[in-house]
């Protein structure tokens, strides 16, 4: 294989990147457990907090970002259980992309990890001061490397971060394509839903610090919903466009702000459209608008009374473009929840795909999807309910596949969903801890194309 010649640089969603304070590690991968990594990073909290007029710098706190998550990782009430990257690093190296292996070695693979508490328009402005010394070095090469440009591949927020940089720090430039992987282009309800109402009650005596610490994050204010989103006079209302409880006035315009200021820029640079490949979760429960209840947010799975589905986090109504047609050509789309898309094998294919330009197999597309509704957060003791339905509405052998944190098989299941209904399980007496729940077809001919979510348990 001919060895590329751009250069790549993989952006993680929120939470994705280990976070270091005064040399110490506050937020990383544990050996031991998820739920081992979620009491270490709240005995943090207090130093974590940021001030209230942030903005787009940073505190001086003394955190910096270490590194890239490879493992399962939930903070309860700030976003949603996402596995790691390793997956997706591997395909990279083994589509030849390397990275730096010392100061005089160039590589062809940047790993970006941020402070994902911190606005995305600094994290931007950090990106740019990676990017082009790296580009740069690359370059020097020589011959086919001297035009070589950046490949920015990103989960979720990660995405926000990149097209706020080739937009508005010099990166249209120097950039050839941006890949995405589940990025909320217009926001997410989920953040409401966390802002709002704060970490379920219950979650340990650290439950009160992290709502103060995702309420002082100018990124989850950036990833509210750019489109109407609250129920309000038979209709449906923008954040800044009624009160909302609880949160900041201000920080909600800064954040529409975002959305508006790049979707402006996008549509000024018609490049910016056809380098931009969006592979986006379809056919999971995702919850897309929100009605008020007192001082609280009720989330509703629908828009404008019809189901559209999404990654179980993005809907789908938001996870494109103002300017992009939910049914456009443009889009990928890959039927499994958000904290999976970055792994998915039919996803990798189409990075591939997108990186290679040349054709490739690609994994035949499956003719039944499935809808998985998988809570990111339980309490031992309580029972673990996961909901099953096939988008064709008939009837379906499914197998139900529970992991823990070591990969041992804890729980395994067939089940029957009936024809145009779903069907609860019900997943008793497992510790705390993190799981990774599949949902799939019984054989390996199945048509049903396999779901993947995670759970964290608390104790």
């Amino acid at each position: 294989m001919t060895s590329p010649t751009d250069l790549v640089v993989v952006l993680p969603g929120i939470l994705g990147s280990t976070l270091r304070h005064r040399g110490k590690l506050v937020w990383s991968p544990s050996a031991r457990s998820a739920v081992q990594a979620v009491k270490t990073f709240g005995g943090s909290i207090r130093d974590l907090l940021l001030p209230d007029d942030i903005g787009d710098d940073h505190p001086g706190d003394g955190v910096e970002p270490d590194g890239l998550m490879p493992d399962l990782h939930a903070l309860p009430g700030i976003w949603t259980p996402v596995k790691g990257y390793d997956r997706l690093i591997g395909r990279l190296r083994s589509l030849g992309y390397r990275e730096p292996t010392d100061d005089a070695t160039p590589g062809n693979l940047i790993l970006f990890p941020y402070d994902w508490r911190l606005s995305n328009r600094y994290n931007a402005r950090r990106l740019a001061t990676v990017i082009e010394p790296a580009l740069h070095r690359w370059r020097e090469q020589g011959g086919r490397f001297a035009d070589a440009q950046a490949v920015l591949v990103c989960h979720s927020m990660g995405g926000l971060i990149a097209r706020w940089y080739v937009e508005h720090c010099g990166g249209a430039e120097t950039t050839r394509k941006v890949v995405t992987f589940g990025t909320p282009y217009r926001g997410a309800a989920k953040a409401l839903e966390q802002l709002v109402n704060g970490v379920r009650r219950g979650v340990g005596p650290i439950g009160l610090d992290l709502t103060a610490l995702v309420r002082s994050m100018p990124s989850m204010y950036q990833l509210l919903p750019e489109y109407a989103c609250l129920e309000h006079d038979g209709g449906l209302a923008k954040t800044t466009e009624i009160t909302v409880p609880e949160l900041s006035t201000s920080k909600i315009a800064d954040g529409m702000r975002f959305h508006t200021e790049l979707a402006q820029a996008e549509s000024h640079r018609q490049a910016s459209l056809t380098t931009t490949h969006a592979i986006i979760g379809i056919q999971q429960p995702t919850s897309t608008t929100a009605r008020l209840s007192g001082r609280r947010v009720e989330m509703v799975e629908t828009y404008q009374t019809e189901n559209l589905y999404g990654d179980a986090t993005v809907p789908i109504v938001a996870a494109t473009r103002a300017d992009v047609p939910m049914d456009s050509p443009l889009l990928r789309r890959v039927p499994d929840q958000h904290g999976n898309l970055q792994r998915n094998p039919a996803a990798l294919d189409e990075l591939e795909g997108i990186l290679t330009a040349r054709p490739i197999d690609v994994r035949a597309p499956y003719s039944v999807d499935l809808r998985v509704d998988i809570p990111d957060l339980a309490l031992a003791g309580e029972q673990l309910l996961v909901d099953v339905a096939t988008a064709d509405g008939r009837p379906h052998s499914v197998r139900i596949t529970v992991t823990d944190e070591n990969n041992r098989i804890v729980d395994s299941r067939v089940t029957q969903v009936p024809a145009g209904a779903r069907v609860t399980a019900v997943l008793d007496d497992q510790p705390p801890g993190a799981y990774a729940i599949a949902v799939s077809g019984i054989s390996p001919s199945s048509p049903l194309a396999p779901v993947n979510g995670d759970v964290l348990i608390w104790g």
